[in-house]
């Protein structure tokens, strides 16, 4: 089989480096390079030859000989050599003809330092459609416009207009801020802290933040990335380089301008709820990414995370101090800040008692007194580390008589060696510690002047892996039924056609019956409700469902019923009906207009005592698309204010992560000793409601409020009382509509098919819930398939690893794109059940700022030789030119002939190279239909 990089190996796969003209130019020519003293264009030019980069820089201006005694080039086209990077610094109106200028000379990319773009307004806007018009399909990068410029400290190039260049290190450092840019430098300067690259984004007119993370996600000097942000941009694009990176190399972010909200729709709860800045955070989880709230935490995380390889499994932390006082203020500050302190068992309590006197506190936090020595800390902090109730250890120092802290920092660095636990020091004691915290510091031991400060820092490093953890974990399946994404009942298209008859009426604002229609069409439980519009038909219903009963308001115009006396409760015979109809005829149209009142919807009165109720719904982001929202519901929603949001799609773990961030989680757990709730049916809930906001992009607001949840209920663990959807203006549209910033699995790409014995096999993109399935088909393959796929023989533990398989499992559908060859389950011919089988794999990953994407592909030894490698290829070429890939290749071993006529089949172009053959095909020109008789289309979604 072709070899293709492996998401789990150690080097990381760089493709044609986009970006390299940008940050390791040959050449550089300075467009409004000048001699007057405090311009932008004399302080590039001379920032650029004083720092020698390895490359030759060329003054541009047609009104000079000579820029401080180097010739001047009156144009690009005069420039004797191939430029890789020019750097514009004229007046904004004449950016766009400097830009045809560098599109005509060659140039491969450009920094606009010049302003006067869209943060003009409609002028400024203008010349960036320009700009991009010249640009596009040139393969030129441009930086910019208004922003600084960039550095690569490493090569000495500064390409920026700043005062003074960065250290070297190993930060990359990203801002949208110029300002910001130059606060940092001054900074970092005094602070010691060096930089692997310092880019000035501006406007992000095209390159952005998914092309930089990508690249300083491949560059092997940079260990960790920092972030200042003012606007996301892209943010699919941002979050898909984001979560590809950020399991390497840790991203820190701070975001500007947290504090003014999105407008928000006052009718409904989930929009008044999912603030924008929320949304961001949830963004941010999602991708694994760190946000802090203050400027001064960037860098410290930044520099921890960076140097620290171990990260807490868990919230537990176990404090060492040789004074009460500050084992206080860590211990309030970690259990403020999410943390805990961890329990000490029995045996550590008793192994402590040997070595520390009979006063110290027998806790935790473990305070071994005032006078211990370094090694008193030693054996303390090794005992502790040996508890497996604990994920990490804080060790504090404050000088006292008996105190050496630099030996007792050596000792700490020796134990720290060994540990599989991280550890925090906090070393007080200003210039009398120095020398003991730069040791701690080389050691890769992140340290705090102040305990409480150094005990949140383990909250964040707890935060960060839990982040990450829920990236990759592998959630279980929803029920049988929606296994398959290519074959769903009716139920959908009944939901389907309530929305398109609300559309075709011109109504944005479906009714409560239409609303659960369209729900329960999804799979989401809801509350039998009966439209009633005479008094006889609300009497006639409420008999058949059986009192006693709930009667809501029916209206087209009114969104929150209970605001006009729209619900009418716990009515328990016809003459309440009676007197809950007619005083809603009377008053509703008195006080909103004779519209208001279109007749009532009747439901049935469930009982309340042990219920809980929530609320779950759906709103658009303008930056993000769909948010996903959970948290307590009823009457007093937004006087709670207990929620949280996820961005779709989700799955089961996702749902489950999003109800942990309530308050009302914990209740869900059981109350006072009640029965819990059933926890797998409401994440089962808030993944079909994603589901549903994804497939049906008219919807604009979902609002369940309340979602009741019945605790030690089997057969109805979970009902919505109540149902709110608003559609989008306009028929609908989705054109114009903010796309999901995280692609759904695309069921587009499902097919089915027969092998030549006539077995049934299905065709799809993989999924994080085959992880299982992957094991077991590891399991069958033989070590000459082993082989031919990996160039080696991979052990079967190392291709199984769950570190491993759940990152192929959790694709991210912009960037590869995995399919499965599936034997689903079926009754055999005993009668037993077939267990559902992985039979092969295939995947197309893109390469980084290219068209191009390399393929694999393996298939299990038992069904080898009957068609399936040849019509997995075939879908995968065909989904590549649907995804705009101009070409496709792989290298396969010279003895690999199954796969090298595979390749001859479909139309790809083979080339010894020695060790491998290469294969290549261009897609552009691919117009082949598929070589065996077995069509993939037999049955499609």
């Amino acid at each position: 089989m072709p070899r293709l990089f492996d998401p789990t190996a150690d080097i990381l796969r760089s493709g044609s480096m986009p970006l390299r003209a940008l940050f390791e130019p040959g050449c550089v020519a300075v467009v409004g390079a000048s001699e007057r003293p405090g311009s932008v264009g004399r302080t590039l030019f001379w920032n650029l030859i004083r720092s020698p980069f390895g490359g030759t820089v060329y003054p541009i201006n047609p009104r000079r000989h000579s820029v401080l005694g180097v010739r001047c080039c009156s144009a690009l086209a005069e420039v004797p050599e191939p430029i890789d990077l020019a750097v514009i610094a004229t007046p904004a109106p004449g950016v766009p003809d400097r830009i045809a200028e560098c599109v005509a000379a060659g140039v491969k990319a450009v920094i606009i330092i010049s302003a006067g773009f869209r943060e003009v307004g409609a002028e400024g806007l203008a010349r960036e459609a320009r700009v991009m018009d010249l640009v596009r399909g040139t393969g030129m990068r441009v930086l910019g416009p208004n922003c600084l410029g960039l550095m690569n400290p490493r090569l000495g190039l500064n390409a920026t207009f700043a005062s003074t260049i960065a250290e070297p290190g190993h930060v990359g450092f990203l801002s949208q801020s110029g300002a910001i840019c130059t606060a940092v430098l001054d900074w970092s300067r005094r602070e010691k802290v060096g930089f692997s690259a310092f880019v000035s984004m501006g406007s992000m007119l095209d390159v952005d933040w998914g092309d930089l993370i990508t690249h300083l996600g491949d560059d092997p000097e940079t260990h960790s990335i920092v972030i200042y942000m003012e606007a996301i941009g892209d943010a699919r694009a941002f979050l898909s380089a984001a979560r590809e990176v950020a399991l390497t190399k840790p991203i820190v972010l701070i975001k500007g301008g947290r504090s003014s909200e999105a407008a928000r729709a006052a009718a409904s709860h989930t929009g008044a709820l999912a603030g924008s800045d929320q949304v961001l955070d949830a963004a941010l989880r999602r991708c694994g990414v760190l946000r802090v709230n203050q400027l001064s935490d960037l860098f410290e995380l930044a520099d921890v995370l960076g140097k620290q390889p171990l990260r807490p499994q868990g919230p537990r932390l176990t404090i060492v101090t040789n004074a009460g006082g500050p084992g206080v203020l860590a211990t309030d500050a970690l259990v403020l800040s999410g943390g805990t302190l961890a329990s000490l068992q029995g045996d550590t309590i008793a192994a402590l008692d040997q070595v520390l006197p009979p006063q110290w506190s027998h806790a935790n936090p473990i305070d071994i007194l005032g006078d211990a020595d370094p090694e008193r800390y030693a054996r303390a902090v090794e005992i502790a580390l040996a508890d497996p109730g604990s994920d990490g250890l804080l060790v504090i120092l404050t000088p006292q008589a008996m105190t050496d802290p630099l030996a007792t920092a050596e000792r700490l660095r020796q134990l720290a060696a060994g540990s599989r636990k991280p550890l925090v020091a906090s070393w007080m004691g200003g210039a009398d510690v120095t020398g003991a915290v730069e040791l701690l510091n080389e050691a890769g031991i992140a340290t705090n002047d102040y305990p409480d400060a150094a005990a949140r820092l383990f909250t964040t490093l707890w935060q960060h892996t839990y982040n990450l953890r829920g990236v990759y974990e592998t959630p279980s399946l929803l029920p049988e039924d929606e296994r398959d994404p290519a074959h769903h009942d009716g139920g959908r298209s009944r939901g389907v056609a309530v929305l398109e008859q609300a559309r075709r009426q011109g109504r944005e604002l479906l009714s409560e019956v239409e609303a659960k229609q369209v729900l329960a069409s999804h799979g989401i439980p809801v509350l039998e409700t009966r439209l009633a519009k005479s008094l006889e038909e609300a009497l006639d219903a409420s008999a058949t469902i059986g009192y006693p009963v709930v009667l809501k308001l029916h209206s087209e115009r009114i969104t929150h019923k209970s605001d006009v006396g729209g619900v009418w409760l716990d009515l328990g015979g016809p003459e309440a009906v009676r007197h809950a109809w007619e005083t809603m005829a009377c008053t509703i149209p008195e006080r909103c207009g004779p519209e208001a009142f279109a007749g009532v919807s009747v439901q049935a009165m469930l009982p309340s005592h042990g219920a809980l109720e929530l609320i779950v719904g759906s709103s658009l982001d303008p930056q993000f698309g769909p948010v996903i929202l959970f948290g307590s519901g009823g009457t007093l929603v937004e006087v709670q204010r207990d929620s949280a949001v996820a961005l779709p799609p989700l799955n089961t773990t996702l749902a489950r992560r999003l109800m942990e961030q309530t308050r009302v989680f914990a209740a869900l757990a059981g109350v006072r000793g009640g029965p819990p709730a059933d926890q797998a049916a409401i994440e089962q809930l808030l993944v079909r409601l994603s589901q549903l906001v994804l497939e049906q992009p008219s919807i604009r607001e979902v609002d369940i409020n309340p979602l009741l949840v019945l605790p030690g209920d089997p057969v109805r663990p979970l009902v919505a009382l109540d149902a709110r959807i608003v559609l989008q203006p306009g028929a609908g549209a989705s054109c114009h509509l903010p796309r999901p910033a995280i692609r759904p699995y695309p069921t587009n790409y499902i097919r089915r098919m027969e092998l030549s014995d006539g077995t049934e096999v299905l065709i799809r993109p993989i999924r994080p819930e085959d992880e299982a399935l992957l094991v077991a088909f590891h399991g069958q393959l033989s070590g000459d398939s082993v082989h031919l796929r990996y160039f080696h023989q991979m052990s079967l533990r190392h291709r199984t690893a769950h570190e491993r398989l759940v990152r192929i499992c959790c694709t991210d559908y912009d960037r590869e794109m995995a399919l499965v060859a599936e034997h689903p389950a079926m009754v055999d011919g005993r009668g037993g059940q077939e267990e559902r089988q992985v039979l092969a794999v295939a995947r197309l990953s893109r390469l980084h700022g290219c068209n191009d994407a390399e393929f694999s592909l393996l298939v299990r030894d038992s069904h080898q030789r009957r068609g399936l490698g040849t019509s997995l290829l075939f879908q995968l070429l065909h989904i590549g030119r649907q995804e705009g890939i101009d070409h496709v290749l792989a290298e396969v071993l010279p003895e690999n002939h199954g796969m090298r006529q595979i390749c001859r089949k479909l139309g790809f172009s083979l080339r010894d190279a020695g060790d491998v053959v290469e294969a290549r095909v261009d897609l552009r020109r691919w117009t082949r239909d598929h070589p065996t008789d077995q069509a993939l289309s037999k049955a499609s979604t």
